[in-house]
């Protein structure tokens, strides 16, 4: 069975999430996270355990800056309930740094959700 139908159905929801991300869409991006004791958010300068940690820092979080240009987009689904998301990221007036954002979904009862993601940024290597 082709896995490509679920990859586009993940596609779709997490180019959604990056439009409410670039839109400080607070309560859009919260619905997306599994709301669990077990949910893992590692961000560039913090961590979160736990749907009340990540709401917490997403209600106090910095928007993201304007201009915010995405590239290498992968979607990998593992099975028909498991899929990998990942991407770079730059941001306008700091060509120096690339950031990485990765996110496991789990397809769960309530739907597609983001049971864990990963925010970090490196020196850029010329990628």
């Amino acid at each position: 069975m082709s896995l490509a139908p679920i990859e586009a159905e993940v596609r779709a929801l997490f180019e959604a999430y990056e439009d409410a991300l670039m839109r400080n869409d607070v309560a859009a991006m919260d619905a997306v996270f599994w709301d669990s004791l077990e949910v893992v958010r590692y961000g560039v300068a913090e961590i979160q355990y736990g749907i009340d940690a990540v709401k917490a820092w997403r209600a106090s979080a910095t928007p993201v800056p304007e201009g915010r240009a995405r590239e290498q987009t992968r979607v990998t689904a593992l099975t028909e309930t498991c899929v990998l998301v990942s991407t770079l990221f730059r941001y306008p007036g700091v060509p120096e740094q690339i950031g990485r954002q990765s996110q496991t979904w789990a397809k769960l009862a309530e739907g597609w959700r983001i049971v864990h993601a990963h925010v970090s940024s490196i020196p850029d290597s010329g990628l």
